[in-house]
């Protein structure tokens, strides 16, 4: 694509409205949490109590991501993306117009399961428009503007919250919805193949949603004193996952086709991608206690400081896309791995050398890296799936990511922890926290040098061009 090609505008068009869907799902994901200390005053409830609000979000997106990729390849993606967009718009104005804690909590579900469309099929859509030498480029953005979403939704929240309240957070979310939905409904659909000769695998749905549930609920909610509910939801999810892969080696028309995973780089793509949200989390869930305590920094300063990483991203998304185009994806996503073990291990050492400075120096090597990895990464596995499985494809990556993302925040925080000698991190002096921090980010670090070798391993394949 050219900027000579007649056709030049409308794909631009085309992806915008791809890209605002993206958009609008991360602000869904970061501008609520904002609002929780005022929504808990407003409608009554406790810390953990409003909690849910985000988790519920968190727990759906989740938990749909694979059915709803699946959906997509049977029905039609663009017609599965438009009912996703809706139902996304309409539980936003649910939630703006939730009169007790429960109906909103419900909403927030609701509006998960619409970010959950929202967020995989512009991947398989972007694929199914974009030439494939300019695909890189097009996840490059799809990326930038995720990056965009969940840097501005907390300041956008804050702002509402003082001009006209907290159900403005949420009301907002609908206009933008629709206008995502307009500019996607000119979008031409690509027929689902054999679409009346595929049935949908309801069991395999349940079977894989329940698992999901579970994992995400035993991870992101605490247990009791001898923690015997944590381990009771995690087994449940472990037994509902071996249903689920026997149910999926019978069923003639599954929902995630176990012969996908015998392809090499959809499944090390995944597990890539898995390896790499869990690591992202430590800026968001270990970076705020370290800045706190360890360098004295005010609320405002932290949230400026946290800024940085997402900043870096959105000036080198494209950018990356591009760079993934020109010398191919198994070279990119490498080096984005190999960058983003840099950023950790500046993350594990320079702080104690330079303070505030080493710090941020680590989190501008780590986002640009995630950057580049994700972008190459996604042009890699989609260029790898037939046309009539990208839906499903797509909806794989969004799932290894979110539960990447959850199994982060529950174990790096519990790492910190414990490397700070302290359970109550509050109570740590600066040299615990800094060995916490230390510790957490070798860690981190080499969690990707394992992601380097799986990615090595894939690069056994032809790369992406």
């Amino acid at each position: 694509m050219t900027a000579t090609d007649p056709n030049a505008p409308r794909l631009r068009a085309d992806l915008g409205g791809l890209a605002l869907s993206v958009l609008v799902a991360s602000l869904g994901t970061s501008a609520a949490n904002v609002a929780l200390p005022t929504i808990a005053a407003d409608l009554g409830g406790t810390v953990a109590q409003t909690q849910w609000i985000a988790v519920a979000y968190l727990l759906a997106m989740t938990a749909t991501s694979l059915t709803v990729g699946h959906l997509g390849d049977l029905l039609g993606r663009r017609r599965v993306l438009l009912i996703g967009i809706a139902i996304f718009s309409g539980a936003a104005l649910l939630s703006a117009l939730s009169p007790t804690l429960g109906a909103l909590i419900s909403a927030r579900a609701l509006q998960g399961v619409g970010a959950a469309v929202m967020m995989a099929l512009p991947l398989a859509r972007a694929r199914d428009l974009v030439p494939a030498d300019h695909l890189g480029a097009a996840m490059g953005l799809l990326g930038t503007t995720a990056a965009v979403g969940t840097a501005s939704g907390p300041a956008l929240g804050g702002l509402l919250i003082t001009v006209a309240g907290w159900p403005a957070i949420f009301a907002i979310m609908a206009p933008l919805g629709t206008l995502a939905a307009l500019l996607t409904w000119r979008i031409h659909d690509v027929a689902p193949a054999r679409a009346g000769r595929r049935p949908f695998d309801v069991a395999g749905v349940l079977l894989l949603t329940g698992a999901v549930a579970l994992y995400t609920l035993g991870v992101t909610t605490p247990g009791t004193g001898d923690q015997w509910p944590t381990a009771a939801i995690l087994g449940g999810a472990a037994t509902l996952l071996l249903l689920f892969v026997l149910r999926e080696r019978r069923a003639a028309q599954p929902v995630l086709p176990l012969a996908l995973l015998r392809t090499r780089a959809i499944s090390i793509g995944a597990a890539l991608n898995l390896i790499v949200g869990t690591v992202m989390m430590s800026t968001l869930v270990v970076g705020p206690f370290f800045l706190a305590g360890a360098l004295d920094l005010s609320p405002a300063a932290i949230g400026a400081i946290m800024a940085a990483g997402p900043v870096a991203s959105i000036c080198t998304g494209v950018r990356a896309g591009r760079a993934v185009d020109r010398f191919g994806t198994r070279r990119m996503t490498t080096t984005g791995l190999s960058a983003m073990i840099a950023g950790a291990l500046a993350l594990a050492l320079l702080p104690a050398w330079w303070g505030l400075p080493g710090y941020i120096t680590g989190t501008v090597l780590l986002a640009p890296g995630y950057q580049l990895f994700l972008a190459a990464n996604t042009t890699g596995v989609l260029a790898a799936t037939p046309a009539d499985r990208r839906g499903v494809t797509s909806g794989l990556l969004g799932l290894s990511r979110n539960l990447g993302l959850v199994t982060g925040a529950s174990l790096l925080p519990a790492l910190f922890a414990a490397a700070s000698g302290s359970t109550v991190v509050g109570a740590a002096g600066v040299d615990a926290l800094t060995s916490g921090l230390r510790i957490t980010f070798l860690t981190t670090a080499a969690a990707l040098a394992v992601a380097v070798l799986l990615s090595l391993v894939r690069s056994h394949d032809r790369g992406h061009r």
